[in-house]
């Protein structure tokens, strides 16, 4: 059965950097498109990243182009999210979800295979 599992968020000052991670197990991540979502208090889930199986075609919501990097490392059946330059409005529950799919067709309506269950990302000083 497919898991996904988060990790790497935390506390973080204004201007800092994190690392998400998001292990796939149970199934080879080499099947999925992998994407990075988050939803804030109050508002609704949104994309934020995601990386196409070949891991050749990436995409940025507008809000995090320039700070945030997704890559991934099929061997280690891994999906990392880099953020830097951190802001408050960044401050939101993060989720990795899969596709399986060649490419991210539904990360552009929210919407996934399969889901993790979430690391809390807070940006404050």
């Amino acid at each position: 059965q497919l898991q996904l599992v988060e990790s790497g968020g935390g506390l973080v000052q204004p201007g800092g950097s994190l690392r998400l991670s998001c292990v796939v197990s149970g199934v080879s991540l080499d099947y999925f498109s992998i994407g990075w979502y988050r939803q804030a208090p109050g508002k609704e889930r949104e994309g934020v990243s995601c990386i196409s199986r070949s891991g050749n075609d990436k995409t940025y919501a507008d809000s995090v182009k320039g700070r945030f990097t997704i890559s991934r490392d099929n061997i280690k059946n891994t999906v990392y999210l880099q953020m830097n330059s951190l802001k408050p409005e960044d401050t939101a529950v993060y989720y990795c979800a899969a596709e399986v799919r060649p490419g991210c067709v539904h990360y552009y309506t929210v919407r996934a295979d399969y889901w993790g269950q979430g690391t809390q990302v807070t940006v404050s000083s």
